[in-house]
């Protein structure tokens, strides 16, 4: 099965990096508030698109130097195995994950709105 890590990134604002094992890559997406209230059905976060990963980089905790890109502290907030369920590339990912702390359906859905609506998704949990 695919895996997930939700990293705590203290960048120069303390952010959630939402990372999807898809294709030998990890997809990524920057939640600038805190994944928890994803839990629960109605809300939902924005997800800021950012480049794909190395799959190497699941496993990473650590301190980003100063003057690098990303630079500040990183943990692993939540990892496990998800299943996506549906997938349509650049609009919309259905996926289930198998967390420690985030269980359930969720799905990310390509918005329009922003500042940079190329990047803007909508982060939610669906009803089981």
């Amino acid at each position: 099965m695919p895996r997930f890590v939700i990293h705590e990134h203290h960048a120069s604002h303390l952010h959630w990096d939402l990372r999807l094992e898809v294709e030998g890559v990890l997809k990524s997406w920057a939640i600038p508030k805190d994944p928890t209230k994803v839990q629960t059905e109605h809300e939902k976060r924005l997800a800021i698109q950012v480049e794909d990963h190395k799959l190497s980089y699941i496993d990473f905790e650590g301190e980003i130097p100063e003057g690098h890109y990303g630079a500040g502290k990183v943990e692993i907030w939540d990892n496990g195995e998800f299943d996506i369920l549906n997938y349509e590339d650049n609009k919309k990912i259905e996926f289930e994950l198998q967390g420690k702390k985030m269980r359930g359906k969720f799905v990310l859905v390509k918005t329009d709105y922003g500042i940079n609506p190329e990047k803007n998704w909508l982060w939610m949990k669906v009803k089981n």
